[in-house]
């Protein structure tokens, strides 16, 4: 910040006015505010305005713009990058804005932007309604649905992004506008997938669909029987229904009551199937992981919110994840992707996971900017640990996974799911087209680059 920038800085000026909180270092609460689910990300804003209105948050950005201050946008906190801060800048932090309203008739939600999955999820379900939203009930709507949406129930009913009717966004300039298919259609196809960058969302609007039954089975094995798993698993779902969904991972042992005693602590191989229909639709189509005899397991029907909130990640460590797709899964990738979870740091929450996409995932493919939705398989390695001598371990972890899977993978990646990895990495998120598209309605909205804490895609020049 320059001399007369400085001169200008006096918090006062922002507190003035303003519906929500301002805290800076020297506040009782800003420590517990600017605390994130990525432990390893340790950025200390300058200011967090916590906006209780859209008022606000135009006042914020204002605020930050005229005291040349970098912007981060927080509503769950979960952005594996640190996207939710930024060192000696702003946070508009938009917890206050969580207000969540379901039409039952039309099967419509309207969220504030600040909205976090479990509280939708809890809200629709009053109803018997769900929408495809993120697996730990602290992340964010607005962030994951931005950036494309992966969650439990995507092969039946598409991304997050997909169900996503409407957009109101603060932009960086301080105007309000609407994304929807008649209004500001091009933004509108570049916030499914597109990221956060291109304006404050405080509202957004979704699609919910019935859901009458809905089941699942948590399944568990020795690590040493991994292999074996993974071949049934893969075999199952080549030809599962959309109405099937879950995952395969390798994971520790977790201390829960359907884990046998010898199996805590050790590294496991866990399946989780989902089903969009009652316990005994889900037996009959999992006789072949049956068949394995896991160790442990848990088979019941449920509301879909309960799972949502069920399986959530542990705050307070240390994170980094990254992410590949995956053409085909031959028995050498499984080969590979098995051999790898024995790099794993253990005991810790660390999981070596494969998510099966195709379904309504592949077929929404082009409806957005994500490239190659069309692929089959997702592996996705999250690093969770303690200490941070082990941080450089975590990535060459993740790392040496990816390039184990080499041969398989399209180049392309779901961003969600990645850390920092550089531009390269983005680009190939969306594919060379699509980013160029994206570049072009970044320059129609924010062509100063205001906003560009999440995976930034660069305004175009002329």
């Amino acid at each position: 910040m320059s001399e007369g920038t400085a001169q200008r800085f006096n918090i006062e000026d922002l507190r003035a006015g303003f519906d929500g909180t301002v805290l800076t270092e020297h506040d009782a609460d800003y420590e517990t505010t600017r605390a994130i689910f990525n432990a390893a990300i340790d950025a200390r804003p300058r200011v967090i305005a916590c906006a209780a209105s859209r008022e606000d948050v135009r006042a914020a950005l204002a605020y930050a713009r005229a005291n040349e201050l970098g912007i981060a946008v927080r509503g769950g906190g979960h952005s594996v990058a640190g996207a939710s801060l930024v060192d000696g800048g702003l946070v508009i932090d938009l917890r206050g804005l969580n207000e969540v309203t379901i039409d039952p008739v039309a099967c419509i939600a309207t969220v504030g932007g600040g909205t976090v999955w479990g509280e939708l999820d809890k809200a629709a379900q009053e109803h018997g309604l769900a929408t495809t939203g993120g697996r730990v009930s602290t992340t964010g709507v607005a962030g994951l649905t931005l950036g494309g949406g992966s969650g439990w129930i995507e092969r039946k009913f598409g991304l997050a992004c997909d169900n996503l009717l409407a957009v109101d966004l603060v932009l960086a300039d301080g105007r309000e506008i609407t994304a929807s298919e008649s209004d500001n259609p091009e933004l509108f196809w570049a916030l499914h997938g597109g990221g956060g960058n291109f304006g404050i969302a405080v509202s957004l609007t979704f699609r919910l669909y019935p859901i009458a039954a809905f089941s699942i089975a948590l399944l568990l094995w020795p690590g040493d029987k991994g292999r074996q798993v993974a071949g049934v698993y893969r075999d199952l779902m080549t030809d599962a229904p959309d109405e099937i969904g879950g995952g395969l991972l390798y994971l520790t042992g977790p201390p829960e009551e359907f884990v046998p005693q010898e199996l805590q602590g050790t590294l496991c191989c866990g399946v989780l199937v989902t089903d969009i229909g009652d316990e005994g639709d889900l037996m009959s189509r999992i006789g072949s992981l049956l068949a394995l005899e896991p160790a442990g397991q848990v088979i019941t029907g449920l509301p879909y919110a309960e799972l949502q909130c069920m399986l959530d990640d542990p705050p307070g460590y240390r994170n980094y994840w990254s992410a590949e797709y995956l053409y085909e899964l031959p028995d050498e990738a499984l080969d590979r992707f098995c051999a790898a979870a024995e790099r794993m740091v253990v005991p810790s929450p660390s999981q070596h996971a494969l998510l099966p996409w195709g379904g309504a995932v592949a077929r929404n493919a082009g409806i957005g900017a994500m490239a190659n939705r069309d692929v089959s398989w997702v592996v996705h390695p999250l690093g969770l640990w303690e200490n941070p001598a082990d941080d450089q371990r975590a990535r060459d972890w993740a790392h040496q996974l990816a390039d184990d899977m080499r041969p398989w993978t399209t180049g392309a990646l779901y961003l969600n799911f990645i850390g920092d990895e550089g531009v390269d990495r983005v680009i190939a998120g969306y594919g060379e087209e699509n980013y160029r598209r994206l570049a072009r309605v970044k320059a129609a909205f924010d062509p100063d680059n205001v906003l560009n804490r999440w995976h930034n895609v660069q305004p175009a020049t002329d």
